[in-house]
């Protein structure tokens, strides 16, 4: 109804869970992180927890869509099953045919699946149960299941079991009958809701992605979107959603913050508003109304506004239609027409823009191998003595971490591309599109990519994680080496593994130097940044000549 009001091509709020929609938190990246770990690492169990709505189904899909060729997933999304019903049901996720005698006996549906297990083994193949909505499990079938788990070859399992639930799993599994399959629990992750700063995020990359080309949703509005959802992914949608309805009936571009608590009262009722919240409306009222009015002069005039069949831009008059004369020049197009150069390279190239494709791209930057089908292109990268740094950031933060990355593209139709930045500068990139490169403007590129990127680096270990005042060992004697290589005051390192105070204020200066978060803590995206300037000779970077670093050669 709204869509073409919005200038939309499809609903960005659809509670389905859509993978071209995800919104990769930090939290979520972690997750997503740790459910392909689970499908890659043989034995044990994976358990992932989450209130209702935080994003866990969301986040299945985006796995499946992940999985490698060599992997078989048995996905159980009702799990409210005896257990003979429940192996049952995992012979027909696997396409088993039993017996009919079979259908009943818990021995013989447990002895058809070893054997095929044992073949998939032989074959280099391995299968991964995901078990939905885990918390509705019996005690009878999570004995079962747990059973499932003693079927193995001398080396590894043959089956590895992702148990997706609400906190209530967490519970039934630390329940004392079941603390054997507790125990074989090899990774837990639970899923928070949103930060604040991270529904403002999701709400404008779910716009993004459905087509939005203006701020509908102001600063306030987004505020009172998380006050009233709670950060909940699924209730920000269903919020959202009905909020833009209420500003299309009103004829509104822009959502209202009066809107969105409207919409929370529809969804939740009486009960979505707090006692207090009457007084604290009376008493603050003018200063919402006079704040509401500084954001709309401010940002209206950035807002497609339509008024006698002309479409108006703010950054310039209105565009009224060229004269029609032989002799003229065409005119060319404004700044938010959409980029025909990109467009047809996607269109063109669409073969080279996927998963494997990119992958391969980049491996190929650091002459390392990409073999499709073998695993995800992170665990190929780890066996190669790289590691991934996946998340959502800007052009200028790449620049800045200066290594090529793959870009999640998504154009008007919602079609998703990944192709790789090889090259940046003030106003052009480098694409690779499978086998072609392109050099396309920054503006080109701006409208299809929203952030989300995955890079590679170079680590000193395969645990690389964040390092602070305090720890000491081989990665803080590493680190320290760096930094004297960085500083250009080469010093005898060799007995000094301790994170002292010495070493954090390198830290705080290099972030300072690099607009890092000046925090003292060495974590990954300072890590990155600091591989980069360190950057071997032949190994990949976005720009080779970069301004030099004030506060090395103190």
């Amino acid at each position: 109804m709204y869509l073409t009001f919005f200038g939309l091509a499809e609903k960005p709020f659809a509670i389905t869970p859509d993978p071209r929609y995800l919104y990769l938190s930090a939290r979520h990246a972690d997750a997503l992180a740790h459910l392909v770990y689970g499908i890659n690492e043989a034995g044990g169990f994976i358990q992932l927890t989450g209130e209702v709505g935080t994003g866990k189904t969301t986040t299945i899909r985006s796995l499946l869509a992940r999985v490698p060729k060599n992997a078989e997933i048995a996905l159980i999304l009702n799990p409210r099953l005896s257990a003979t019903e429940f192996l049952r049901s995992l012979c027909e996720e696997l396409g088993l045919g039993v017996t009919d005698s079979a259908e009943s006996n818990t021995k013989e549906l447990v002895d058809a699946l070893n054997h095929y297990l044992l073949r998939t083994h032989a074959h280099g193949r391995r299968v991964v149960l995901i078990v939905d909505e885990a918390q509705n499990l019996s005690p009878d079938v999570l004995e079962q299941i747990r059973l499932l788990t003693n079927l193995e070859t001398e080396t590894q399992k043959l089956l590895q079991i992702i148990l997706i639930g609400q906190p209530e799993l967490r519970t039934l599994l630390a329940r004392q009958d079941l603390r054997q399959l507790a125990q074989r629990v090899t990774g837990r992750y639970h899923l928070d809701p949103l930060s604040r700063e991270e529904t403002a995020a999701y709400v404008r990359h779910r716009l993004r992605v459905a087509g939005a080309t203006a701020e509908i949703f102001p600063r306030a509005a987004l505020r009172e979107v998380y006050r009233v959802s709670g950060g909940i992914p699924r209730v920000i949608n269903i919020i959202c959603d009905r909020a833009l309805l209420g500003a299309y009936t009103q004829d509104l571009h822009e959502v209202q913050a009066s809107l969105v608590r409207r919409a929370g009262a529809e969804v939740f009722g009486n009960e979505s508003a707090p006692a207090w919240l009457p007084l604290l409306l009376g008493g603050i009222a003018v200063v919402i109304l006079a704040g509401s009015a500084l954001v709309l002069r401010r940002y209206a005039p950035q807002l497609w506004t339509f008024s006698s069949g002309r479409v108006h831009a703010a950054i310039g008059a209105p565009v009224a239609a060229a004269p029609v004369a032989p002799t003229v020049a065409p005119v060319a197009p404004t700044p938010t027409s959409a980029s025909p150069k990109l467009a047809q390279l996607l269109s063109t190239y669409r073969a080279g823009t996927d998963t494997d494709s990119a992958f391969s791209s980049l491996l190929g930057l650091w002459k390392a191998n990409y073999v499709p089908g073998k695993t995800d292109g992170c665990s190929q990268a780890v066996e190669q003595g790289l590691q991934c740094l996946m998340q959502r950031g800007s052009l200028a933060q790449l620049r800045l971490l200066n290594r090529p990355a793959i870009l999640m593209l998504n154009d008007d139709t919602g079609t998703s591309y990944q192709v790789v930045l090889r090259a940046a500068d003030d106003d052009s990139v480098q694409l690779q599109l499978g086998p072609q490169t392109a050099t396309i403007s920054v503006a080109d590129l701006s409208r299809y990519w929203f952030g989300d990127f995955v890079l590679l680096w170079h680590p000193g270990s395969k645990d690389a994680g964040a390092l602070r005042v305090g720890m000491h060992g081989a990665a803080v004697r590493r680190l320290r080496e760096q930094f004297e290589r960085w500083r250009n005051q080469p010093g005898d390192s060799a007995d000094s593994d301790q994170y002292d105070e010495s070493l954090m204020q390198w830290v705080e200066q290099f972030q300072h130097t690099k607009r890092l978060s000046v925090d003292g803590i060495a974590g990954i995206e300072t890590q990155v940044a600091l591989d980069a300037a360190l950057a071997a000779p032949g190994s990949p970077v976005l720009a080779h000549t970069v301004a030099p670093d004030p506060a090395r050669g103190r």
